[in-house]
């Protein structure tokens, strides 16, 4: 049945658009004759379209030597038969906003021959890791350092009920810090981050030495170096920053930092190590904190960086682990330039910067060590990079329970907690103050 009314349906529809047609053109066409505009039909003809009108051509100036053009400027109207006149621009004496028009980049007062490469806060780096030990001619270790993990395990260091009060704070952040259903990734993976932060403050009673920092929140950074023959900069907003009275203390002595002089850096031929980074000709070399100079916490301990929401783009983990290195290692290179200047070459006190990431459940931990700012050989002694990857604090989070077969496969509220990752995060951030 179906199968015959489509075949006639078919068969008709000529006869149907045809007579559709006549009647549009008998309604829509005017005494003189002239043509019907576009209209839209519905059926088998999509639509009946006008003739497209063409583009105007630019008119080109002729100027003939030894004629004058007369315009219609004294007139101050338009008069058929004349020239339009051109007026020259008008500058104002005083800055307006809405009328800025920017200048070439070639007129620009900063504006070099010589190409720079930016690293920032939005930076998808292709190669990741990788690529991020070529750029800060690091070396590269699994696991967090030896001084680090002896904290781990250590009574001094435990608070009251940690376990619970930890879970708490992963319970306000997924799932009471709201009045929706549920709050945002963006939101909860930095309330989560706070409340961490909030647990850790409160050793301050048994370890005076917390007292002694301060975070920090959207500052800039920008730290200039050249690698090879470019250069780079790493600048911009890059999260929460501790900040400290003191340095952090070495990781590795000397005898591991002259050792990484016959390290061999990773290539990724053919492709360029400054991929995906932002090249600019306008810009200024500069190396500098983002504080000043009589700022009581003039050294960077931890910076803590959100991989989902705010105001960042979201990266995938090996993006995010470079994004660490990046900062971090920037952090410490700032801070040696101030310290030492742009030509200090192997430092002999290292410059020791951690950081810490997450995503609202996955944590990331970097222990970054710079030994040296002489960065453009492929020689020489090389900086130390600690690197602890997708550390779970928790399998799930969930408000409702997934159901299979009317059996509870994954139960509602928070489950799989995974205390080890939380007492990494108290090492690094008790380190230097035990």
């Amino acid at each position: 049945m179906f199968k015959e009314t489509a075949h006639r349906f078919k068969a008709t529809a000529p006869c149907l658009w045809q007579n559709t047609l006549f009647k549009q053109l008998r309604l829509g066409a005017t005494h003189d004759g002239s043509c019907v505009l576009g209209q839209r039909h519905f059926n088998v003809c999509c639509m009946l379209n006008a003739k497209i009108q063409p583009r105007r051509k630019t008119r080109v100036k002729v100027e003939i030597p030894g004629l004058e053009c007369i315009t219609y400027a004294d007139r101050m109207h338009f008069v058929p038969g004349l020239a339009k006149p051109s007026f020259p621009v008008w500058k104002r004496d005083w800055k307006d906003n809405s009328h800025y028009y920017s200048p070439k980049l070639e007129e620009m007062p900063l504006h070099k021959e010589k190409q720079c490469f930016i690293f920032n806060q939005s930076t998808n780096p292709l190669e990741g890791v990788r690529q991020a030990l070529w750029l800060t001619k690091s070396k590269l270790t699994k696991g967090l350092p030896d001084q680090v993990l002896s904290l781990v395990n250590k009574k001094a260091i435990q608070m009251k009920n940690m376990d619970d009060r930890v879970q708490n704070a992963i319970r306000h952040a997924r799932f009471w810090d709201t009045t929706e259903e549920e709050p945002s990734k963006g939101q909860y993976c930095g309330t989560l981050m706070r409340n961490l932060l909030h647990l850790c403050g409160t050793l301050q009673a048994s370890h005076p030495g917390l007292g002694r920092r301060m975070l920090a929140e959207k500052y800039s950074l920008a730290a200039t170096w050249s690698r090879g023959d470019e250069l780079f900069q790493v600048r911009g907003q890059n999260g929460l920053l501790l900040n400290s009275m003191a340095p952090l203390p070495v990781v590795a002595g000397k005898e591991e930092v002259q050792n990484t002089a016959e390290h061999i850096l990773e290539t990724f031929y053919p492709i360029a190590p400054t991929i995906d980074l932002q090249c600019v000709q306008v810009y200024k070399e500069l190396s500098h904190t983002g504080f000043h100079d009589d700022y009581p916490y003039p050294h960077a301990h931890t910076l803590f960086i959100l991989g989902a929401g705010d105001a960042f783009v979201n990266l995938p983990p090996e993006q995010l682990r470079a994004k660490m290195i990046m900062f971090a290692f920037g952090n410490a290179l700032a801070r040696a330039h101030t310290l030492h200047g742009t030509n200090a070459g192997v430092l002999e006190e290292p410059i020791v910067v951690q950081s810490v990431a997450t995503n609202g459940q996955m944590f990331q931990f970097v222990v970054f060590q710079l030994n040296t700012t002489d960065l453009q050989p492929d020689e020489g002694i090389k900086n130390l990079v600690w690197v602890d990857e997708d550390q779970l604090l928790y399998d799930t989070a969930l408000i409702r329970p997934v159901l299979r077969k009317k059996v509870v496969q994954i139960p509602a509220g928070l489950s799989g907690y995974k205390p080890e990752t939380f007492q990494k995060f108290l090492s690094l951030y008790l380190h230097g103050a035990v």
